[in-house]
C-alpha cells in the first residue's frame, strides 16, 4: 500500500495498521453501522448482551474491565469529574436525551471503544470526552455542549485526543456553544510520543458556535470532510508539522476557516479542496502532501453538507 502524504517508516506503520481496516467507499449517511475513516474496524462491545443503567454507580460498574460489553445509558446522569471506560466497550444512549452532565468520560490506555448517541453537557474543568493513549475509537452521533457564559477555561475541551492516541473517527456529532472544541495533541513539546500517531478522521460533524479548535491538530494526520462549521473565530488549525486534508466542508459566520500558522513555533500543513468557505479567510503557510487517505470513503459535495449534517448529526438519529 502506498500512502501519499506519509513517508518512510511512518508510511509502513500506517499501512500495516490499516491494511485490514480499509472499507469500500460508502455514500454519506451509510456509516451508521460502522466507523469510516482512521477509526474503521472499531467494534466496541460488538454483539455482547446489553446492560441498561440509569445511576452513576451502576454505570461505573458496567464499564469497568476489558471484557466485551455494551452499556446503554437511560436518562441523564450527573457527574463530577470523569468516568474511565474500559476496553472493548460500547456506551450507547437511549433515546435523544440520555447521557451525562457536569463531567465527562475518559478513555485512557484502552482500545476498541465506541461512544454513541450520548448527550454530554457542561463538563466543568474537564473534557466532555478525553481520549488519551487509546487506539481504535469511534465517537458518533453525540450531542456535546456547554455554554459561553463563563471564561474560556471554565470548561475544557469537548473531545480532546492526546498522548499518542490513534485510529480515531469522530462522526455525526453536534458540538455546540463552547470555546475550545477538539484538541488533538496536547503540547508542542510532545513530539517524541505523538509523532507517527494521532491519526483522526472528522466527518459530518456540526460545530455550532464553537469558538476555536474545530479541530486543532499537532504532529498527527487529520482528515476533515463534510463538516458544517458556523460561528467560529478560528476553525481548523494545523500546527507542529501536522498534516490535514480539509475537504468538502461548509463554513459560515467564521473568521478563519483554516490556519497553519498560529500559536506554535512550527507551522502545520493543510490541503484544501472542495470547501465552501462562506467568506472566511484561510491562512495556509504550508501546503501538505496528505491528499489520499488510506481508507475508502465518499465525500459528498459541499452543496449538500448543510442539509445532511443539520438533519443527521447528534442524538436521536440512530
Amino acid at each position: 500500500m502506498h500512502l501519499r502524504g506519509v513517508s518512510g517508516t511512518a508510511a509502513t506503520a500506517v499501512a500495516l495498521a490499516t491494511a485490514v481496516l480499509v472499507a469500500l467507499p460508502q455514500p454519506a449517511g451509510a456509516a451508521d453501522s460502522a466507523a469510516v475513516g482512521f477509526g474503521a474496524g472499531t467494534t466496541g462491545g460488538g454483539n455482547a448482551p446489553a446492560v441498561t443503567v440509569s445511576t452513576l454507580d451502576a454505570f461505573k460498574a458496567a464499564v469497568t474491565g476489558s471484557a466485551a460489553k455494551v452499556v446503554k445509558v437511560n436518562g441523564l446522569i450527573k457527574l463530577s469529574g470523569q468516568v474511565d471506560i474500559g476496553s472493548n466497550t460500547t456506551v450507547l444512549g437511549v433515546g435523544s436525551s440520555s447521557g451525562f452532565t457536569g463531567g465527562g468520560l475518559r478513555l485512557k490506555k484502552v482500545g476498541n471503544v465506541v461512544l454513541r448517541n450520548l448527550t454530554i453537557s457542561k463538563a466543568v474543568k474537564t473534557d466532555a470526552i478525553t481520549v488519551q493513549t487509546a487506539t481504535q475509537v469511534w465517537i458518533d452521533h453525540n450531542s456535546l455542549s456547554s455554554d459561553r457564559d463563563h471564561g474560556k477555561d471554565y470548561y475544557d475541551g469537548l473531545v480532546d485526543i492526546t498522548h499518542a492516541s490513534d485510529h480515531v473517527t469522530v462522526s455525526w456529532n453536534v458540538f455546540k456553544d463552547h470555546y475550545k472544541g477538539s484538541l488533538v495533541g496536547h503540547s508542542d513539546n510532545n513530539a517524541a510520543e505523538d509523532t507517527g500517531h494521532l491519526r483522526v478522521t472528522y466527518h459530518h460533524n456540526w460545530f455550532d458556535h464553537v469558538n476555536s479548535r474545530t479541530p486543532s491538530l499537532r504532529f498527527g494526520t487529520g482528515h476533515f470532510y463534510d463538516n458544517y462549521v458556523v460561528g467560529a473565530e478560528t476553525a481548523v488549525h494545523s500546527r507542529m508539522g501536522a498534516q490535514m486534508l480539509v475537504e468538502s466542508n461548509v463554513f459560515r459566520e467564521t473568521q478563519v476557516a483554516v490556519t497553519t500558522s498560529r500559536d506554535s513555533d512550527v507551522d502545520g500543513y493543510a490541503v484544501l479542496r472542495g470547501n465552501d468557505l462562506g467568506g472566511a479567510a484561510t491562512e495556509v503557510s504550508r501546503t501538505g502532501g496528505f491528499t489520499t487517505p488510506p481508507y475508502g470513503y465518499t465525500a459528498e459535495p459541499a452543496s449538500g453538507v448543510v442539509a445532511s449534517v443539520t438533519s443527521g448529526a447528534g442524538t436521536g438519529k440512530i
